[in-house]
């Protein structure tokens, strides 16, 4: 072996340092131990009880592998919403008489009957176990910032971007219903390595030339194609673009200037695209100046070198929790016209107005349309979603002096301490938890509620989707995003234009107020509620008693809604379950048709409504 290769041997061994024993077998418990709480909370597994109390206030369980010879048995109590609090130390496996450690990916082929996972589907949903798997390792071997020092903010305040950015790449769990929730098949090690979030590498992208008969560029009101190129390039960056356009014989006239993923054009487009290269309705320009970050949905991106700059949002066919990640040229389309029109909605609200609910925009959008493909595949295939991007407004200048950017997804993150972030946010604030409730409720739950009342109109509201407004740790805002392609309008009650009449679903009038009850309360909630509970913070009364109030003085506010009010019933004594595994267990390639997202959900009887005793 020479020099260089050592070297390069070397070099790779470093790509996969997280892979050792001891950070392998803690990935494993921590995602056995999600396995076993999401799939009974979901009524897919059945515990069965072995003692009344293995530990203070924990009851001791076990469940059966399909053919019976896999004992897990775990202590857990059973919390509101149903929802499994497993000591994760507790758990053991006894395995043909012998003791073992927890695997997950053994685990998933003993109990596949019961999930109900088609032959055809196992070994896929097994790579994303196994995915998912490693980038827990991953974030064990790497390290971050304790969650008292993100909610303190990393360079003590000084610089809103940069504590806004530590704590998007600090994020150790995906979202929080999934048990493959880290799949992003497609991605080999050092593209993992280079581009996913908690990596925190700084990624420079990919410019092209696409040409216009072929392609559609859309933007808000008041912004046009040169305008905005001008201000996220700069002029001298979108000469020097345009000069390599004239460099290869072609007028820049003739073509829109778009940004890829370096994964997307590396597998994808020179592949799957080298027709439309080929033939020049696709050129290569090169890299980008401006260094970005990637997010936590995996193909979005911060400005880091200008963080005032847009975020943007690229196409990347990788499979990832239930769905190929693409982005719609058709969708593309409509996007920035949505936008505008739900922009409008809040700022006309005076409810929103005074509770500082926010957007921010998707301004522009471009997508490429290749027609072979389009002619020769379905209306939903992944290969009509490969190329496309957009920009999205950064939430910076929503600052005032003294306020700090927040995923919400943060609020349920553990540091490897075993802190929660909202623990440490609620103890820099000084206030009681269920004060800091109140107000979380006030800037998150209620704006929600009322766009379900007054508009029937909903959002996908997960920690992923929000960005909360944090003033000495306590949320006084929360900032909506990823606006086109997760609202619905549901019912008929608001007078759509034209361009945005794709928002519009028919959801049957009794699936609507599960747009709080299970992507809010049984998706979010019932995690926050039991970190609390068992980081000693409250009891289930505290937490869910600030929400019902919250929900009641906003109601006593608006006496017009009452109809609404008993149609969406909040306080009902239960609500149904949806559950998101049984999406992902059923086809875990494409879990929902987005045109029809309520026709395939998947229901497993009812939850008790814990605001129900509140009424």
């Amino acid at each position: 072996m020479t020099i260089i290769e050592l070297e390069s041997e070397l070099s790779r061994g470093q790509f996969i340092a997280h892979l050792q024993p001891e950070l392998w077998d803690r990935a494993n418990r921590h995602l056995v131990r999600k396995a076993l709480a999401e799939f009974s909370h979901e009524r897919i597994l059945a515990p069965e009880m072995i003692t009344a109390s293995a530990a203070p206030a924990l009851t001791a369980y076990r469940v059966l592998s399909d053919d019976g010879s896999v004992e897990y048995s775990f202590a857990a109590r059973v919390l509101d919403l149903d929802h499994w609090s497993i000591d994760a130390a507790s758990i053991r496996c006894i395995r043909n008489g012998a003791e073992s450690a927890p695997d997950a990916l053994s685990f998933i082929s003993e109990f596949r009957n019961m999930l109900g996972i088609r032959e055809e589907m196992l070994p896929v949903y097994l790579e994303e176990i196994s995915s998912t798997l490693s980038s827990h390792a991953f974030k064990q071997w790497k390290g971050q910032a304790t969650a008292r020092q993100l909610a303190a903010g990393v360079t003590g305040g000084a610089d809103p971007a940069a504590d806004f950015q530590a704590i998007e790449r600090s994020m150790t769990e995906g979202h929080p219903c999934f048990v493959a929730n880290n799949g992003r098949l497609g991605f080999g090690i050092t593209d993992y390595q280079a581009f996913a979030p908690e990596s925190g590498a700084p990624v420079q992208l990919e410019w092209i030339a696409v040409h216009r008969s072929r392609a559609v560029f859309s933007s808000g009101e008041g912004l046009d194609y040169q305008s905005h190129l001008e201000a996220e390039l700069g002029e001298a960056g979108l000469a020097n673009f345009e000069a390599g356009i004239r460099a290869k014989g072609l007028d820049p006239a003739q073509y829109f200037l778009m940004p890829v993923h370096p994964w997307q054009w590396e597998n994808k487009i020179t592949v799957t695209f080298a027709a439309e290269i080929a033939r020049k309705h696709i050129v290569h320009l090169g890299t980008g100046a401006d260094t970005y970050q990637a997010q936590q949905s995996i193909r979005t991106f911060f400005n880091t070198d200008d963080p005032r700059k847009s975020y943007v949002k690229t196409a990347l066919s990788v499979l990832n929790m239930g769905f190929m990640r693409g982005l719609s040229p058709q969708y593309m389309k409509a996007t920035p016209a949505i936008n505008d029109w739900l922009s409008g909605l809040i700022a006309r609200d005076s409810t929103l107005q005074r509770s500082g609910f926010a957007m921010i925009s998707e301004t522009a959008a471009i997508g490429y349309h290749n027609g072979r493909y389009e002619a020769g595949s379905a209306k939903d295939s992944p290969y009509r979603k490969m190329l496309s991007a957009l920009w999205r407004e950064s939430p910076l200048p929503l600052l005032r002096d003294g306020q700090q950017l927040a995923t919400m997804a943060s609020l349920l993150h553990v540091d490897a301490l075993g802190k929660p972030m909202v623990s440490a946010l609620m103890e820099q604030s000084g206030l009681a938890p269920a004060e800091w409730l109140r107000r979380y409720f006030d800037a998150y739950l209620v704006p929600l509620v009322h766009c379900v009342y007054r508009y029937e109109l909903a959002f996908m509201p997960h920690g992923e989707n929000v960005i909360l407004v944090l003033e000495d740790g306590v949320p006084v805002r929360a900032i909506m995003k990823d606006i086109a392609e997760e609202i619905v309008v549901m019912g008929d009650r608001l007078d759509l234009p034209d361009a945005v009449a794709r928002i519009r679903a028919d959801i049957p009038d009794g699936d609507k107020v599960l747009a709080i009850f299970t992507d809010v309360f049984d998706c979010i909630f019932r995690f926050l509620n039991a970190l609390l509970v068992e980081d000693g913070k409250l009891s289930g009364d505290d937490f869910w008693g600030p929400a019902a109030a919250a929900i009641r003085d906003y109601q006593l506010r608006h006496p017009e809604l009452e109809d609404q009010f008993a149609r969406h019933d909040l306080f009902a004594p239960d609500f149904e379950l949806s559950c998101l595994n049984r999406l992902q267990l059923r086809n875990n390639q494409q879990m929902l048709d987005l045109t029809d997202p309520s026709g395939g959900l998947q229901k497993a009887g009812r939850l008790k409504n814990p605001l129900a005793r509140f009424a």
